[in-house]
């Protein structure tokens, strides 16, 4: 069943894609491309649509013939009654099951479109690569998910259901005052271009603020996202009111963008209801004068102005449909923006690794991110041994993440080359590498959940004997112990009910239960208070034997057994030994050691 829906979102991106790239940005093909197979089941709601609604479109036409048939007076005037009433139940009595096969075929294929689209959005967030994560708002991205998708999905109904049922409406009311009286229908067809102009003078404003509305919202997301994540520290300094300041100001032009948006759209709708209510007046005028002359029946007024009204209604709903499709056109640009992004990481078709030693080699690296001036790395060469520690240290800045960065394969080296047990980086598939990697954020990620979940995440079939020896090997039994529901204890949203040692101390039970060949510790003890730290460094120490360990570390005295210390600094390495050696050389370590020695 996973799987299923799986291949579904990659279809729907990829149709996306292939849509978006055909047709250049045009956004009404790119919508079509995303119901591409399912044309069909529009078509079957638009006939049950047709049937349904029936009893409305034809209410003006029964109607009229009553009033005829009662003029006329006598059997006329009695089977006039009875046939036109006749018709009328029967038309009610399909429309509740007509409604209901309509309403079940469109909402089917919407709604599943819906949910497809958003998790091609899912997906494709999984592939894109961390530079762009980095770059990117996740307020932002949390905006085209939720919001823009709820655009296109409104833009769906309408442009796809609604404009089809307008369309069927006028070309019914049309075709039968064509059957009555051409020249009345040429009264009626004179209100399309009088609609044409108003939409014409009116589409590009509304365009235009919808643009600006929407980048507008998106900020605000990434804006009040940063304001939940900052709280703590908000309230800590007291700068409550600071943040709130903040905020509004961000609030307020949002505000001032919307309320454009909105002025336009009602100005819109001011203008375009008024000339049709003009043109209907002139129709009553136009229908009574030719009653009064013999031309028509009395009952026919009350069916063209009806028909008229029903007119004007559609073209009404037609123009009114312009904000909503501005706003679904401008969203499905913003999905593009994310779909259609070329910054992924390619692991089709290249070398599977089914097993990692765990030998590096970095040969003459340089590496500089986007927009940066300088190189974090510059001429970064480095081999290291299967089943060696290396220890990364440095002033903040030097690189050391970077490093770790590129064993992970999150970036990859603009000049020389990175070879994983004699294999260069680019050729390897990086999904399969990462198998036998374990990582140890400096800050620990944990989600809503159980203990238990957090630690095997990604992870079936997982023992409890498993779970418990990564729960000791990450000193985390007396904890366990402690709670109530143990492993099964619930944790709030980013484990905010434990504290931040506790909290790295599952990261790290997450990283053990894997049994890596490579471990990656991006300040793994920085959380832990003195006594844990000691604790989790024997864990650590038993863990590393004859695996490859990265650690980066500035707190120098948990880096004293590793088997080599690489000093960095602005990107290149300038001490390398081990803890006495480098003591011993009484050079750029020997002064961070001094240092941090005399601070304790």
């Amino acid at each position: 069943m996973e799987t299923d829906k799986t291949n579904h979102y990659e279809e729907m991106g990829e149709r996306f894609v292939e849509s978006y790239r055909r047709h250049g940005g045009n956004t009404i093909m790119v919508l079509l491309g995303f119901y591409k197979g399912q044309y069909h089941r529009f078509l079957i709601s638009t006939f049950f649509f047709v049937i349904k609604h029936s009893p409305a479109l034809f209410t003006s036409l029964l109607v009229a013939n009553v009033i005829n048939g009662v003029m006329a007076g006598g059997d006329t005037a009695v089977r006039a009654i009875y046939t036109n009433v006749g018709i009328w139940l029967g038309l009610l009595a399909v429309h509740l099951p007509a409604n209901w096969l309509y309403s079940m075929y469109k909402n089917r294929v919407i709604r599943q479109t819906e949910a497809g689209l958003r998790g091609a959005l899912v997906k494709k967030l999984q592939e894109l690569s961390i530079p762009y994560h980095t770059e990117m708002q996740s307020g932002r991205l949390q905006s085209k998910i939720m919001r823009d998708v709820e655009a296109v999905e409104t833009l769906s109904e309408q442009l796809l259901v609604q404009l089809m049922n307008i369309s069927i409406s006028l070309t019914i009311t049309l075709s039968i005052t064509a059957v009555k009286n051409r020249i009345i229908l040429l009264f009626f067809v004179l209100v399309a271009p009088i609609a044409a102009v108003t939409v014409v003078a009116f589409r590009q404003k509304i365009r235009g603020e919808n643009r600006a509305f929407r980048r507008e919202m998106e900020a605000t997301s990434a804006r009040v996202m940063e304001m939940v994540e900052l709280v703590p520290v908000t309230r800590a300094h007291a700068l409550e009111q600071s943040e709130e300041k903040r905020i509004w100001g961000q609030l307020e032009e949002t505000a001032e963008k919307g309320y454009r948006l909105d002025m336009v759209q009602s100005h819109f709708g001011a203008v375009s209801w008024c000339v049709f209510q003009m043109f209907q007046a002139l129709c009553l005028g136009f229908s009574g004068l030719m009653a009064l002359r013999g031309r028509i029946l009395v009952g026919d007024i009350t069916f063209y102005q009806t028909s008229f009204t029903q007119v004007v209604n559609q073209f009404t709903s037609c123009i009114n449909l312009l904000p909503i499709l501005t706003r679904g056109l401008e969203s499905i640009t913003s999905i593009g923006e994310v779909l259609a992004s070329d910054d992924v990481e390619v692991n089709d078709g290249k070398l599977e690794v089914n097993s990692l030693e765990g030998n590096y080699s970095f040969r003459n690296v340089r590496f500089a991110y986007r927009d940066a001036e300088d190189s974090v790395l510059d001429g970064f060469s480095l081999d290291v041994k299967a089943g060696e520690t290396i220890a990364l240290v440095g002033e903040s800045g030097a690189g050391k993440t970077t490093v770790l960065n590129l064993l992970i394969g999150f970036i990859k080296p603009l000049d020389g080359r990175l070879l994983v047990d004699g294999k260069d980086i680019n050729d390897i598939n990086l999904r399969s590498m990462r198998r036998f990697i374990s990582v140890v954020p400096q800050s620990p990620i944990l989600f809503t959940g159980t203990i238990r979940d957090n630690i095997t995440y990604g992870m079936e079939n997982v023992s409890d004997e498993e779970v418990m020896r990564a729960v000791e090997a990450a000193n985390l039994k007396s904890l366990i112990a402690r709670l109530p529901k143990g492993l099964d204890t619930m944790l709030d949203e980013h484990g905010a009910n434990l504290s931040g040692g506790q909290r790295q101390r599952i990261s790290i039970a997450r990283a053990v239960i894997r049994n890596p060949k490579v471990i990656i510790l991006d300040e793994a003890t920085s959380a832990l208070d003195t006594i844990s730290e000691k604790e989790i460094q024997d864990a650590l120490e038993k863990l590393i034997r004859g695996r490859t360990t990265f650690i980066v570390a500035h707190r120098l005295s948990t880096v004293r057994n590793a088997d080599r210390i690489v000093v960095l600094n602005k990107g290149q390495i300038r001490e390398e030994g081990t803890y006495q050696q480098l003591m011993d050389m009484k050079g750029e370590f020997y002064e961070m050691e001094s240092l941090q020695m005399a601070l304790r």
